[in-house]
């Protein structure tokens, strides 16, 4: 019996241990679920809260010891941002400011580019005879004085210098002509001769006169100056070499003391010229083309270089057929123009520009209407070398693309805000006001939007004086949905 009773306790015994090994194990299992382990501990603290009249576990809830139960706060619009995230984002003190009502000026966008004025930018210098070139007295590139000399020609125009020649004949044949007349004239008063004899050679004076301006013309027309020509009446030599200079600034002078044509200018952020003078730069020109070489023979007529004057030029614009009676209204009425370059670092809007004048055909390919603003220039870079040549550039070059912004029509007493301040998702276009310090996300009704602002209806979404985030608009957006757990829409906030 004793051995019986023995044998049947050993099962009993492992049956035990058996039941125990499963229950650890669930309880391990429990504790290693996050969500079970979580209302353990909950029920646990609050029963310790009713045990000890605390409230612990609201504490634990508490959003990091923010309150955030303020009146017209909600959590699922409203976004706090760190100093470094505003700093990425750059929402500095400035950008964000209260809402005004201002007047918005709705504006055609027209693709430009900077072209020159025909006729006046460009001066062709050619050969006024021909010769070979003695000298080149200026290098490509440089900016030069009017009057400047350019260029010295070794004459071998055979007519010219059969011109010169019959003109010093002509002015020898003269002075005996004057010289034998003062003699008859003393002889005729003592009565040894006849007047006859003394008219006849003031006869022959006013002959060999007549023939002399014409030789004085002929020389005219071959290219030389009365200077030069006086030149060779005063020596009585032959003119071998002749100089060629920078044409007369006079007349460009006069055109620019007229209303509206401006003197060339430094930008405002570009240093002043090494020289030291503060004073705005005279007109000039600029050495755009040497043609020729020294020793080079050129004919009459042949292009020796060009010169160019940058100081004023075209914004050319290409707007659509159908918008030809905005741009007439806008010129007819003197709005300004505003001009964005395109293709450089330098993106600052050039405002208060002119129309000159909207073009009276239409392209027939492209159904393009082209007009013109008037784009006074600006000096980047001044700077004389010590051996005396002087090089400029200029901000706005020939080939340059822009956009003109050409106002059409005027909304008064509208919310305007730059596009950044705005985030668009589907159809919902919302706005980040100021509160405290967070954001709170505003639905709003967008009137009209071009590339640069958005014209938000005055419906009470938000009011005058709101303080809004003018900039980070579709970042906060994208940290919004990331705080709610949805999928971000990387291209949310974006036209395509």
């Amino acid at each position: 019996m004793v051995g019986q009773n023995s044998t049947k306790s050993v099962p009993m015994g492992r049956t035990w241990l058996l039941v125990v090994a499963v229950i650890a194990a669930v309880a391990l299992g429990v504790w290693c679920v996050p969500a079970l382990r979580h209302r353990v501990v909950g029920m646990t603290n609050g029963s310790a809260a009713g045990a000890n009249g605390s409230s612990e576990g609201e504490e634990a809830h508490d959003h990091g010891g923010h309150d955030h139960s303020h009146a017209g706060h909600d959590e699922t619009n409203s976004l706090e941002l760190s100093p470094q995230a505003r700093r990425n984002i750059g929402l500095t003190d400035e950008m964000v400011r209260p809402v005004e009502l201002q007047t918005f000026f709705r504006k055609l966008t027209v693709p430009a580019m900077v072209v020159e004025q025909a006729g006046r930018t460009k001066i062709q210098v050619a050969a006024p005879m021909s010769g070979l070139v003695a000298a080149v007295h200026v290098i490509q590139g440089e900016a030069i004085s009017p009057g400047r000399p350019l260029f010295r020609l070794r004459l071998t125009h055979e007519d010219l210098v059969a011109a010169q020649t019959m003109y010093l004949k002509t002015l020898g044949e003269l002075d005996v002509i004057r010289r034998e007349i003062a003699r008859l004239q003393e002889i005729t008063n003592q009565g040894a001769v006849a007047g006859k004899v003394l008219l006849e050679k003031q006869y022959q004076e006013h002959k060999a006169q007549a023939v002399l301006n014409a030789y004085r013309e002929s020389l005219q027309l071959h290219g030389l100056t009365e200077e030069q020509i006086d030149q060779i009446a005063k020596t009585r030599r032959l003119l071998r070499e002749v100089s060629i200079t920078a044409p007369s600034y006079e007349e460009v002078i006069r055109d620019r003391s007229k209303p509206g044509v401006p003197t060339p200018r430094r930008a405002s952020y570009v240093d002043k010229p090494s020289r030291g003078d503060a004073a705005e730069p005279a007109p000039f020109f600029l050495v755009q083309r040497v043609s020729v070489e020294k020793g080079k023979f050129v004919a009459a007529g042949e292009q020796l270089g060009v010169l160019a004057d940058f100081s004023e030029l075209y914004i050319e614009g290409k707007a659509f057929e159908q918008d030809a009676s905005d741009l007439i209204r806008a010129a007819r009425s003197g709005m300004k123009v505003t001009a964005v370059p395109e293709d450089s670092q330098d993106r600052t809007p050039i405002e208060g520009l002119e129309i000159v004048y909207v073009d009276n055909e239409v392209d027939p390919d492209s159904r393009s209407l082209y007009f013109y603003v008037r784009l006074p220039n600006e000096i980047l870079y001044d700077r004389q070398r010590p051996d005396g040549h002087r090089f400029v550039t200029w901000r706005f070059k020939p080939g340059q693309r822009m956009q003109l912004l050409v106002p059409v029509e005027e909304w008064a007493d509208r919310i305007v805000l730059p596009v950044d301040a705005v985030a668009q998702e589907g159809a919902e276009y919302f706005v980040f006001q100021e509160n405290g310090d967070h954001f709170d996300r505003r639905p709003v009704h967008v009137e009209y939007r071009d590339q640069f602002f958005y014209v938000i209806a005055n419906d009470g979404s938000i009011f005058p004086g709101d303080r809004v985030a003018m900039t980070g608009a579709h970042q906060m957006q994208m940290a919004l949905k990331n705080k709610a757990g949805g999928g971000v829409d990387p291209h949310a906030g974006h036209n395509h």
